[in-house]
């Protein structure tokens, strides 16, 4: 496993991402959530995105950190369209060092220009180097 930097509270880090046809697609066919929301473009040929795969925005943080995960909590907001970038934000609210982890918490926000799509919070541990 890549060794990670020592996590911080106050510690931010981003992604940008935009969903597309396929994703939705793809992600429909391994979940099974394929509603017609997600299957059949709306006027502006735009599909909406699964809630869970808009939350793998912060998985994909958590994973560049090494954090396994214990516990996830989200709230969909606004629904997310294939073409739109939504920025993710994690921010890490505590830090809790072990001898051989860290035991942290963290918020999230994913957001459009125009306002945000979904709150999350997640709790888990990253691996000290060598454990």
């Amino acid at each position: 496993m890549p060794s990670t930097p020592e996590p911080a509270e106050g510690d931010v880090h981003t992604f940008e991402r935009t969903f597309t046809h396929e994703d939705v697609e793809r992600f429909g066919e391994v979940s099974g959530d394929q509603q017609a929301i997600h299957s059949e473009p709306d006027e502006e040929g735009r599909l909406v995105v699964q809630g869970l795969l808009t939350a793998t925005l912060p998985t994909k943080i958590g994973g560049d950190l090494g954090v396994l995960a214990r516990t996830m909590e989200f709230e969909f907001i606004e629904p997310v369209y294939t073409g739109e970038a939504i920025t993710c934000e994690v921010t890490t609210e505590s830090v809790e060092e072990r001898e051989d982890r860290y035991d942290i918490a963290c918020s999230v926000v994913c957001r459009r220009p125009d306002g945000r799509v979904m709150n999350a919070r997640f709790e888990g541990i990253i691996w000290k180097a060598g454990q």
